[in-house]
């Protein structure tokens, strides 16, 4: 690392940084689901846009990230009323609204794809990358802090780069940060990774210093939550994969040292990753994975998390700290890459990742819906759950059978939105029991997830549903593949005649 008692370039506030930023630019920031995010220069643009709103002038920009940024970024502009432009996720509850009521205009994608299409110029000008790093040298060499995700694609081709330089961040995580930047088809070459350690990069990123316009000094934690403890569906279903990957292993499925795993985000993967580090017949594993978050600091204390790959350390700031405090443990298990390798098709299906993911709702044949309700509103996005579920050795879909006590059953005869279809799943995994639909055919994968992962008070209504469909590959009844969705809408339970008490009775 160089030495940081000096920097290179002008230093700005973080409103003589807001005030470079034009109305309509389009804006790339670093940060990767809240790490590494950029934290001081987005408020201030927020509240530029509100001053010139309320003189009258607009302001708003297009708006690129890694992935989900949290209140730093999306829902301090949001609230400001300043995006006109989203992609390639989001998780803020504001701009949600936005995009639903058709205000904001979003670009939901698969986060690997972001860096190539922007390259490609299918975005327009990116007029400027505002990234968060822990230092810069004279020459452009940039270190990024907690994320790495799409940044190195964002300072190559931005016209012009604020940089966050926050001095909260270890000064030893280029350590463990391995960059690199794929040159466009038809020059690539195969990305030589075999294991989730490979390192095929370097420890930085770099941009022409010349487009580097100044630099904002920070000394601020990532605004990252802890997720809420696992409630007992969780736990479940944790259960029902530990059981089916031990099976899988016992039957030489999966060889005895295991295969790397990748886990999604929130409190399922969590329960999930717990219960696979609890259990003394699962062997110590590694992770190919996308974010790496609280839970996976204690497996890998414990020695059952080998090493593990991927963009971001999403953590609360305890738990970052206790990594900080404890590097010399830390750097030889842990790498960061950019969003387009962790995320790569071919890397996950060299290593024969096993990749476990959420799902909003799954339908009667395995297509799964993770980021649509009733079809039309957004929630958050794809994100990476589709490349994973798409490319890996075995690709495990997990969620509740029933929410809201019942008035919502997680298996449906249609999904009105698909994101991950019956060609890509292949593991289904609720809390009532797991389906492996390897091998069968449309009806076989129906009765099973109905038998296997229905909620008991739904299986009836899904087995008639199929029963009365019109014969064919596979079956449907194009009149009433939506009743459940529509009995919501209208009613607020998918089976309305069906009286609370009794739904209750049989949770």
């Amino acid at each position: 690392m160089p030495n940081s008692s000096s920097c290179p370039f002008p230093k700005l506030t973080p409103e003589e940084a807001a005030a470079l930023i034009s109305n309509g630019a389009t804006v790339a920031f670093s940060g990767f689901a809240n790490a590494g995010a950029a934290k001081v220069v987005p408020g201030a643009i927020a509240a530029r846009a509100r001053q010139l709103h309320e003189s009258g002038a607009p302001f708003k920009i297009r708006v690129l990230t890694g992935s989900s940024s949290g209140n730093n970024i999306d829902e301090e502009l949001a609230m400001a009323e300043a995006i006109t432009w989203r992609a390639p996720y989001q998780s803020s509850p504001t701009l949600r609204k936005q995009i639903n009521r058709q205000e904001v205009e979003y670009v939901d994608m698969h986060l690997a794809h972001a860096p190539q299409v922007l390259a490609a110029g299918f975005f327009g000008r990116l007029d400027y990358g505002i990234i968060e790093a822990t230092e810069v040298t004279r020459d452009g060499r940039v270190y990024l802090s907690s994320s790495i995700g799409a940044s190195p694609t964002y300072l190559r081709y931005a016209d012009r780069v604020i940089l966050e330089i926050n001095r909260y961040h270890s000064m030893r995580l280029p350590e463990i940060a391995d960059i690199t930047t794929l040159p466009p088809p038809p020059r690539r070459n195969p990305i030589p990774i075999h294991d989730p350690l490979t390192k095929i990069g370097y420890p930085y990123a770099l941009v022409d210093p010349k487009k580097i316009v100044g630099v904002v000094e920070t000394n601020e934690p990532d605004a990252v939550r802890p997720y809420t403890g696992p409630d007992r569906k969780s736990e479940r279903i944790a259960e029902h994969v530990v059981k089916f990957l031990f099976g899988e292993m016992i039957t030489g499925h999966i060889p005895k040292e295991f295969l790397p795993l990748q886990a999604g985000v929130g409190n399922m993967a969590n329960s999930v990753m717990a219960a696979l580090g609890r259990n003394p017949y699962i062997p110590p594993f590694k992770m190919y994975t996308v974010v790496f978050q609280d839970a996976l600091v204690e497996l890998m204390e414990q020695g059952k998390l080998e090493a593990a790959s991927a963009t971001s350390l999403t953590l609360t700031p305890a738990v970052l700290r206790r990594i900080y405090d404890n590097m010399d443990y830390f750097v030889p298990r842990l790498v960061l890459r950019p969003q387009e390798i962790s995320n790569d098709a071919g890397v996950i299906r060299r290593l024969g990742v096993i990749a476990m993911n959420a799902a909003i709702e799954v339908d009667i044949y395995g297509n799964v819906n993770t980021s649509h309700v009733y079809g039309t509103d957004i929630i958050n996005g794809i994100g990476g759950s589709g490349e994973y579920t798409r490319n890996s050795y075995l690709s495990m879909v997990m969620c509740p059978s029933i929410s809201r006590n019942g008035r919502i059953s997680s298996v449906v005869p249609m999904c009105p939105h698909i994101d991950s279809n019956e060609h890509s799943v292949q593991v289904v995994v609720t809390d009532q029991g797991l389906a492996d639909l390897r091998g069968l055919g449309p009806m076989q994968r129906a009765k099973l997830i109905i038998d296997q992962c229905a909620h008991p008070v739904y299986r009836d209504y899904l087995h008639a549903y199929v029963r009365d469909s019109k014969v064919g590959h596979i079956r449907h009844n194009l009149r009433k593949c939506y009743e459940l969705h529509r009995n919501l809408m209208e009613h607020g339970a998918m089976l309305p005649d069906l009286k609370l008490s009794e739904i209750t009775d049989a949770l």
